[in-house]
């Protein structure tokens, strides 16, 4: 054990490139998952957490010697961050690196939902174009749609930006209007969904926001509504849109995030008129690596200059001499 060096404990799989970093300054110690259980008596020196996934506030509470949480991903809804605040552990995690390409990948999912490029493609590779014809014309279209987004944090203005290119027509729901946006607020989420046809839901995973976009939220989107999910599964009733799909109150929907990933209910992997990806939307090379470089780089930050460069609203502590 290292007498210089703080000690960083990794509970579980994390992306690569940030145990590759992380000997710059610290010394690595991990553990099989994020196990209070599992924490040994010499792990009381360890003075943060880099993880990808859940730090319950029992694991803090194993290790008296904590100071930082270096969260993996924008969203931070797996860690404690309540009881990060009362122990005074400062939580950070990777805005702004993966804004962009979350919202390119929205995008990319609502056109996929809409013109049926997916099942497009599978009829020209199963020879079908050939064999049967045309593929049939898809019955929906991004053209004059009115599209709400359920979240306008970094990521929901990033998507309304590119909408905009579209020509549609772009409002919002938050719990505050937002100054100085030429956006149509609606107060509340039942208000938007009323006012469009199509809802892109980009909202962390609380017990505030938990299945919010209820049986009556996705009836308001009228029949040619689509919903479009790159936020977090846990903020959709997926048996109520199972049942919207299938009666036909809603057109289609695409859907990045599920509730109990990696498992998609069968019930949705059976619809023809929804498009599913396995939770991708940031994962791409460039982005991960700038997003397991923020990662270090608040560890490093806290160490050497008393401050975390992207610390989260809850948290935002600066270190004191130990």
């Amino acid at each position: 054990m290292s007498a210089s060096l703080p000690r960083i404990l990794v509970p579980g799989k994390i992306n690569e490139r940030v145990l590759q970093r992380l000997p710059e300054m610290f010394e690595i110690v991990r553990l099989e998952r994020p196990d209070a259980s599992l924490a040994t008596a010499d792990m009381a020196d360890v003075k943060g957490i880099a993880v990808s996934g859940r730090v319950p506030a029992d694991l803090m509470d194993a290790l008296p010697g904590l100071e930082i949480i270096a969260n993996f991903g924008v969203g931070y809804d797996g860690v404690d961050v309540k009881h990060a605040a009362s122990k005074g552990i400062v939580v950070t995690n990777t805005p702004d690196v993966l804004s962009e390409e979350v919202a390119d990948t929205a995008i990319g999912l609502l056109i996929n939902t809409l013109r049926q490029l997916p099942q497009a493609e599978e009829w020209l590779r199963q020879g079908r174009w050939v064999r049967e014809g045309a593929f049939p014309l898809s019955p929906l279209s991004l053209r004059g749609r009115t599209v709400g987004l359920y979240g306008l944090g970094r990521i929901g203005l990033a998507i309304a930006k590119r909408l905009e290119a579209f020509d549609v027509s772009v409002a919002y729901h938050t719990r505050n209007a937002r100054e100085g946006l030429g956006y149509a607020y609606h107060p509340t989420l039942l208000g938007l969904s009323q006012a469009v046809d199509t809802l892109v839901v980009i909202v962390p995973g609380t017990e505030v926001t938990r299945k919010t976009v209820n049986a009556e939220v996705l009836s308001a989107l009228g029949k040619n509504g689509v919903l479009i999910n790159v936020g977090r599964g846990s903020t959709v009733d997926e048996a109520a849109l199972v049942e919207a799909l299938e009666k036909g109150a809603i057109a289609g929907a695409g859907l990045d995030v599920f509730d109990n990933e990696p498992h998609v209910p069968d019930a949705l992997l059976a619809l023809p008129n929804v498009s599913l990806l396995p939770h991708v939307a940031s994962a791409s090379v460039v982005t991960r690596n700038a997003m397991a470089d923020l990662v270090v780089d608040n560890l490093k930050a806290w160490f050497s200059t008393g401050k975390a460069l992207t610390p989260v609203p809850e948290t935002p502590f600066e270190r004191r001499s130990r």
